[in-house]
C-alpha cells in the first residue's frame, strides 16, 4: 500500500492521503533463503559507491536478459490499469492506495505460465516480470490526487475540472515524480543500500517465482484468480438490481446484516437510532480484507476510535444541537455527512499532530536526509563504472527545470496559483523528497501526509485566505515527493535482480500513461456523475479529500466559524494525537494505540471501521489457529495472506466499480 506515517502502525503504505496508509504488501518470504546476492553490513558502510557499483556489474547485473519488451509493456499497462481502479475504490472508502506490485507479479508470472504450458508462448523471464510491475506500480500511484487535493479542490470551489485537465495535471506531477526519483536512486539505493522494505519484499517474491519453486508460485496465483473470482461474484450478488434483472433474487445478499432486526425494534444509543449514526454490520468484504493487510494493531485503533466517535461523541453532539440533521416526513435524519462535519475537526487534528510528532519524532531520518547532500565528497575522483546502464544526468538536469516549470504554468492555468507561488514550491518538492525517500527507505512508511500539511501551513502563512492555492500547491509537493518515494520502491527490486533503471524509467512512464487513461475517465464516472457537492457518501466518504478540505479551511478561515464543541474537540484530538505518539515512544512501541488510526475513524463510517476490525482480527486468530504449515487453512490464509487479500479486494473493488457502471448506465 501507498503508505503514510499512519500506514499500518505496525508496517507501512499512501497517500492514504488520510495521512495513514497500511502496509500492504509484506511476504512470508525470509530474503535470507532466496539467494540474492547482498553486500554486509560493513561492506555498505565502508566501500565507495564506485566499489559498490562495480560489485553489482559483476554479481547482479543481467543486461541480456529481456526485460522491457513489447509484452511486458502491454501486460504492465493492461495489469497497472485495471488494477489502478482497485486505489480508486479503495482511496474512496479509506483515503489509502494500495501497492500492486506484488498482485501484479504473481498474475503476469501466472499468466504466462499457463500459456506456456498450452505452447501458446515462452514464460516470462524475471526481469520482463519486474520490468512489467514497474509499469504496474507506477499505473496504480496514478489515483493518489483524485481521492486527495483534487477531490477537496472540487468540494471547496463547487466546481467540475474537467477531465482533461484531471488528466493533464496528474500526469504531469507524476512524471515530475519520476524526474525528482531517478537521481535519488544513486544515493540511496545504490550508495546507502537502505531496504526499502516493500520493494525488497516485491524482488523477493520474483525471484522465488522465477528460480524456485513453480508449484507454490501457482499457488499464490491460484489463490489470487479464486479469492478475486469469489469477491467479484459476491459484488454482484450484493446489488440488487442486478439480481433483479436476472431473475435470481433468491441470491441476493443484502448490505447490511441487521435490517432483519429492525423489522422486530428500533435500537438507539441516546435516543438516536443507530442505523443513523452508521453502527450497523456490513458484508463489505473488500475492506475486510484491507483490514487483514493492516493488521490488528491498526484494527484495533480504528475499531476503538469508531467506539468513542459513533457510540459516545455522536449522540451527545446530536443532543446538544451540534450536529444538524435534515427534516424528512416529520422525522429528523442524520447519516454520516451530518456528524462526519462535525467529527472531522478532532479527527483531522488527532492524525495531524500524530503523524507530525511522529516524523519529527525522528531526527536521524532529517538529518541522513541531507548528510550525503552538504557533507564533505571524496576528494578522490571515482570514475562512474554505471553511466551507460543508470539514465544520463543530464535528463534530470535539464528535466526537473522544464517538467517543474510545465507544473507550475499548468497550476497558474488550471488552479489561479500565482506563477511566483507556484515556483516556491519546486524547492519544497526537493526538500521534501529528500525527507520522504530516506523515510520510505529505512521504514516503507511515506510521510506525505504531514509534509502536505507541511506545505499547507507554509503557504497558510504565504497566502493566508486563499483556499485553493493552499490544496494545489500542497498537492504538487505531498503528490510529487510521495510518488518519487513509492517509485523508487519499485526500482529497488530491479537493482537487487540485475535489471536496467532505463528500462525502469521508460516503464514508469508508460505505467503514468496507461493509470492516467484508464483511472480518470472511471472517477468521473463513478464519483463525479453527482458533482462536486455529492462526491462524498456514506458508501464513499472520501476521507482524504475530506482531510485536506478540512485542514485547508482551517489555515485559510480559521476556526471562528466552527461550533464551539468541534473547536474543543479539534484541540482534545490534537492533544491526544501527541500524547499517544508519546506514549509510543517512551515504551519503545510496546503501546501500539495510534492517533493516526483512531483519527481516521472521525472521517469514515462506523460500518467500514467494523469491517476493517473483523478482517484484521480474523487474519491474526487464523495465525494462531492455523499452525500446522502442511494444512489448507495455514496456506492460504496464513502463508499466502497477501495474495488472499489482495485478491479479495481486487475482485471486489473492481467488480464494484463495475456493479456502479452496470447500475446507472446500462440498466
Amino acid at each position: 500500500m501507498e503508505k503514510d506515517e499512519g500506514s499500518s502502525p505496525e508496517a507501512g503504505s499512501g497517500d492514504v492521503d488520510a495521512n495513514a496508509e497500511p502496509a500492504a504488501e509484506k511476504t512470508h518470504v525470509d530474503e535470507k533463503h532466496a539467494g540474492l546476492p547482498q553486500l554486509t553490513d560493513e561492506e555498505i558502510r565502508t566501500w565507495t559507491l564506485e566499489q559498490k557499483d562495480r560489485w553489482w556489474l559483476k554479481n547482479v547485473f543481467k543486461g541480456d536478459m529481456p526485460q522491457l519488451t513489447l509484452r511486458s509493456g502491454l501486460t504492465g499497462m493492461f495489469l497497472g490499469g485495471l488494477l489502478s481502479l482497485t486505489n480508486l475504490y479503495v482511496g474512496a472508502k479509506t483515503g489509502w492506495t494500495l501497492g500492486v506490485g506484488i498482485t501484479s507479479v504473481i498474475l503476469a508470472f501466472a499468466m504466462f505460465k499457463i500459456l506456456s504450458s498450452f505452447k501458446l508462448g515462452r514464460e516470462f523471464t524475471l526481469l520482463e516480470n519486474n520490468a512489467m510491475q514497474s509499469i504496474a506500480t507506477s499505473a496504480g500511484y496514478m489515483t493518489a490526487p483524485m481521492i486527495s487535493s483534487l477531490a477537496a479542490y472540487m468540494m471547496v470551489t463547487g466546481k467540475v475540472i474537467p477531465m482533461m485537465t484531471t488528466m493533464i495535471w496528474i500526469t504531469a506531477v507524476a512524471v515530475l515524480g519520476v524526474l525528482f526519483a531517478f537521481p535519488l536512486k544513486r544515493r540511496f539505493i545504490n550508495d546507502e543500500q537502505l531496504p526499502f522494505p516493500e520493494g525488497r519484499a516485491a524482488g523477493v517474491v520474483m525471484d522465488a517465482l522465477h528460480s524456485g519453486d513453480a508449484k507454490a508460485g501457482l499457488l499464490k496465483a491460484k489463490i489470487l484468480v479464486v479469492t478475486g473470482g469469489l469477491a467479484a461474484l459476491l459484488k454482484v450478488a450484493q446489488s440488487e438490481p442486478i439480481t433483479k434483472k436476472l431473475g435470481a433474487t433468491f441470491l441476493h445478499v443484502p448490505e447490511y446484516l441487521d435490517d432483519w432486526l429492525y423489522k422486530l425494534t428500533t435500537l438507539k444509543v441516546g435516543g438516536v437510532d443507530l442505523r443513523q449514526l452508521t453502527v450497523r454490520p456490513d458484508t463489505d468484504f473488500v475492506m475486510m480484507a484491507a483490514g487483514g493487510l493492516m493488521g490488528i494493531r491498526t484494527g484495533v485503533s480504528i475499531m476503538i476510535g469508531a467506539c468513542v466517535n459513533y457510540l459516545v461523541l455522536a449522540p451527545w453532539a446530536i443532543a446538544n444541537g451540534d450536529i444538524h440533521g435534515k427534516l424528512k416526513d416529520g422525522v429528523t435524519l442524520y447519516g454520516f455527512r451530518a456528524i462526519t462535519m462535525w467529527a472531522l475537526w478532532g479527527g483531522v487534528a488527532m492524525m495531524t499532530t500524530a503523524s507530525l510528532f511522529a516524523f519529527f519524532s525522528k531526527p536521524q531520518i532529517l538529518v541522513s536526509a541531507f548528510k550525503g547532500l552538504f557533507g564533505k565528497k571524496d576528494p578522490t575522483k571515482q570514475s562512474d563504472v554505471l553511466k551507460d546502464i543508470e539514465l544520463p544526468m543530464n535528463v534530470f538536469v535539464i528535466g526537473i527545470p522544464v517538467v517543474g516549470g510545465i507544473v507550475v504554468a499548468l497550476a497558474a492555468h488550471f488552479f489561479d496559483v500565482a506563477v511566483w507561488m507556484g515556483i516556491i514550491a519546486i524547492p519544497l518538492i526537493f526538500v521534501f523528497t529528500l525527507i520522504a525517500v530516506n523515510s520510505t527507505g529505512l521504514t516503507s512508511i511515506t510521510p506525505s501526509g504531514a509534509l502536505g500539511k507541511l506545505t499547507q501551513l507554509t503557504y497558510g502563512v504565504i497566502a493566508p485566505g486563499n483556499i485553493t492555492t493552499n490544496l494545489m500547491t500542497a498537492g504538487i509537493t505531498g503528490e510529487v515527493a510521495g510518488n518519487a518515494s513509492n517509485l523508487l520502491m519499485d526500482i529497488k527490486p530491479g537493482y537487487m535482480l540485475g535489471g536496467k533503471p532505463r528500462h525502469q524509467a521508460v516503464g514508469h512512464v508508460l505505467g503514468i500513461i496507461a493509470g492516467a487513461l484508464v483511472s480518470v475517465p472511471v472517477f468521473y464516472l463513478v464519483f463525479m456523475r453527482n458533482g462536486p457537492a455529492n462526491l462524498v457518501t456514506d458508501q464513499y466518504p472520501m476521507p482524504g479529500a475530506t482531510i485536506w478540505k478540512a485542514v485547508a479551511e482551517v489555515l485559510t478561515k480559521g476556526l471562528s466559524n466552527l461550533e464551539v464543541s468541534a473547536r474543543w474537540m479539534a484541540l482534545v484530538g490534537a492533544i491526544v494525537g501527541i500524547a499517544l505518539e508519546v506514549g509510543k515512544l517512551a515504551s519503545k512501541g510496546r503501546f501500539w494505540i495510534s492517533g493516526v488510526g483512531i483519527g481516521l475513524a472521525f472521517v469514515i463510517p462506523f460500518n467500514t471501521c467494523l469491517a476493517m476490525f473483523i478482517g484484521s482480527f480474523l487474519f491474526w486468530l487464523a495465525e494462531r489457529l492455523f499452525k500446522k504449515e502442511e494444512s489448507t487453512a495455514h496456506q492460504v490464509f496464513v502463508k499466502n495472506m497477501e495474495p488472499t487479500c489482495a485478491g479479495l479486494i481486487a475482485g471486489g473493488a473492481l467488480m464494484g466499480i463495475g456493479v456502479i457502471l452496470i447500475e446507472n448506465f446500462v440498466l
